[in-house]
């Protein structure tokens, strides 16, 4: 079976803004046939708190403790919870819904192109498998999610190595095109990420401190050595290059394709009235 060629980058740190406008411009470009499926690899500068598309920051965000961390803050396009992204490699995939053998479904599309995933961690070394719930009580707490915060529970086929969450990630499909995202954990620091999100009372906030290194772990809590970012970047790459049947080849963008991301950063990622919207 022939392999498809798709267009690799590797961003490296980028502030939050434009790491969400280069998301959707490739999205865009992918929607108009300028460009192939993409995989992207990136990190953050400042360490940052990504929201979903429909979190309400108000209700759910502490500011303060935001602030106190110096970090940077962003609404993703997609959906899901609220994800500190820090010691991650962060990864994105667009491809076109009409795929070959592309799944109709969001859970179904998630299995298939998360499959880079599941290899990745497997060549790191870690015993990696697809999460299914397998009780009606874990299938509704996904319908009816506790908290605001991403890593407080695994959601169908979304990564877990000993029964714990090892990556996160949230999908839009917008002009025909899928659009999936998410972090792949290097480490975690639990007491930053539960700091930055309001409870009902205090009592819930200690039971999720307290539930977080239970439900989600980092591949470097997982191994003798630690892993570094090459290493998990040629990891997943070549997981990707497998599990997608898939040649990557290296994209670099244009002076105005360039110009196209920060016009959509300004208007949009940077923007307060699209970060802090109702």
């Amino acid at each position: 079976m022939s392999k498809s060629t798709w267009f690799f980058i590797n961003s490296g740190a980028c502030s939050p803004s434009f790491n969400m406008a280069l998301d959707e411009a490739l999205l865009d470009w992918h929607s108009a046939g300028e460009i192939p499926p993409v995989v992207r690899f990136y990190e953050w500068n400042p360490a940052t708190l990504s929201i979903g598309y429909f979190q309400n920051v108000e209700k759910e965000i502490d500011l303060e403790q935001l602030k106190a961390h110096n970090l940077g803050f962003v609404r993703r396009p997609t959906g899901g919870r609220g994800v500190l992204h820090e010691h991650e490699l962060t990864y994105s995939i667009i491809v076109s819904e009409e795929y070959p053998n592309m799944p109709a479904t969001v859970t179904e599309a998630y299995r298939v192109l998360s499959e880079g995933l599941l290899i990745g961690f497997q060549k790191l070394g870690l015993d990696a498998y697809f999460s299914v719930p397998d009780t009606d009580e874990k299938k509704s707490a996904l319908k009816n999610p506790k908290s605001a915060v991403c890593f407080d529970a695994p959601s169908w086929y979304e990564l877990v190595v000993e029964g714990k969450k090892v990556a996160g990630s949230a999908q839009t499909r917008q002009k025909g095109v899928i659009l999936q995202h998410g972090a792949i954990l290097l480490d975690l620091d639990a007491d930053k990420l539960v700091s930055l999100f309001k409870y009902p009372s205090e009592q819930v906030k200690e039971r999720i401190r307290k539930s977080l290194p239970e439900k989600a772990v980092a591949i470097n809590r997982l191994r003798e050595k630690p892993a570094n970012m090459e290493e998990c970047i040629q990891a997943f790459k070549q997981g990707f290059e497998e599990g997608l049947n898939i040649h990557l080849e290296e994209f670099t963008l244009s002076d105005a394709q360039i110009n196209y991301v920060k016009s959509l950063e300004a208007s949009r990622y940077a923007n307060d009235e699209w970060t802090y919207r109702k």
